[in-house]
């Protein structure tokens, strides 16, 4: 649609139906906004966007509202993400305040997303494959089980245990538990450090496996199953961590919804959502200034095909994303507001985890 004068017309229709949850006449529309013409000559516009399928009459007598098509041009052509406020700005860092590791900073920015978007939110922690290795330590917790915890440049923290397996007696049937030595378990942390630190997840495979053909007698049992444990904690496919708010901001939004049961049955299972941030971005959607915006039957999911999902990118370093953030609500949602809370967010989190930066949210 080329017609600016039309645009106009439609984004103010998008902008009063989701303030009222009404349909919109043109007789409110030349009331309440300064569109430079007669509500006959709106009509006239209304007809012709209705008939490109962007508004629909819901009744006979009724005013219009936006439909799916309607709310894709809206966002690609009308909506400007807009800044936040000094009291949203004050909102987020009063939430966010105080956070001293990645668990406490993760809860409270879904908190924040949700509240300051009126929608569900939903935080990824950092992937464990898309980080680097900061540290890790070997904890003997008996004679033969220890454990690993790996701690990454985000600030993630994994805890496996690792136990050792009994190994034969040459020349019999016997079996005899392997004993964790402190002295041997000491010089491989030493090692391991040493090798890995400051690796990405796709490099560990082959280090461990150059350091196994190389390790002392003694370190070869400890050393393989640790390697086990830590290869599979960073495999690709390794289980990623969601954290969720606002399941309540749906409910009130429930005549929104034909049926928000196959929603929330969806939220719960968590899958759906992790779909939505690996999907790719040509499956559906569009991206707008780093964030991407899927409406409706672009969500690609049954259970989605009412619902819109705004969504982004975090990372310590420009251009170096370790996981999303992002809402879902009903289509009749405030996209620039979001857009913007989820921007914010998203920035505030990315300082959190680099700390070279500053940690006030970007306006």
């Amino acid at each position: 649609m080329a017609d600016d004068r039309r645009l106009k017309v439609l984004s103010a229709i998008v902008t009063d139906y989701v303030r009222t949850r009404e349909p919109v006449g043109s007789k409110a529309l030349a009331e309440r906004y300064q569109l430079g013409v007669s509500p006959a000559t709106i009509r006239n516009d209304m007809a012709v966007l209705e008939d490109e399928g962007y508004i629909l009459q819901p009744h006979t007598s009724a005013g219009r509202v936006p439909t799916e098509k309607g709310y894709r041009l809206f966002v690609d052509e009308v909506a400007r993400i807009k800044p936040l406020s000094i009291p949203e700005r004050n909102a987020i860092t009063a939430l966010l305040a105080g956070a001293v590791d990645l668990e406490q900073v993760v809860a409270r920015t879904v908190r924040a997303l949700a509240q300051l978007t009126g929608q569900l939110a939903v935080v990824e922690y950092p992937s464990l494959k898309l980080t680097s290795l900061q540290h890790l330590e070997l904890v003997a917790l008996g004679p033969t089980r220890l454990l690993l915890v790996i701690i990454t440049d985000t600030g993630r923290v994994e805890q496996r245990t690792v136990s050792l397996a009994a190994t034969r007696v040459e020349g019999s049937d016997l079996h005899l538990p392997q004993v964790i030595d402190p002295l041997t378990l000491e010089r491989l942390r030493t090692r391991l450090n040493a090798a890995l630190v400051g690796r990405r997840a796709a490099d560990v495979a082959p280090i461990l496996a150059a350091l196994a053909e190389h390790a002392p007698a003694e370190e070869r049992a400890l050393l393989s199953a640790v390697s086990e444990e830590l290869v599979a904690a960073l495999r690709p496919d390794a289980e990623e961590r969601l954290v969720v708010a606002g399941t309540a901001n749906l409910a009130r939004s429930i005549p929104d919804f034909a049926s928000i049961g196959p929603l929330l049955d969806a939220i719960e299972e968590q899958v759906v959502l992790l779909r939505l941030f690996t999907a790719d971005p040509a499956s559906g959607g569009r991206s707008l200034a780093g964030m991407h915006v899927s409406i409706g039957s672009e969500n690609q999911d049954d259970a989605l095909a009412e619902a819109s999902v705004v969504t982004t990118t975090y990372g310590p370093r420009e251009g170096d994303a370790v996981a999303h953030l992002g809402v879902i609500g009903p289509t009749r949602m405030d996209y620039p507001a979001t857009m913007a809370a989820v921007r914010a967010v998203a920035s505030y989190l990315s300082r959190f985890l680099s700390p070279t930066q500053a940690q006030d949210p970007e306006p």
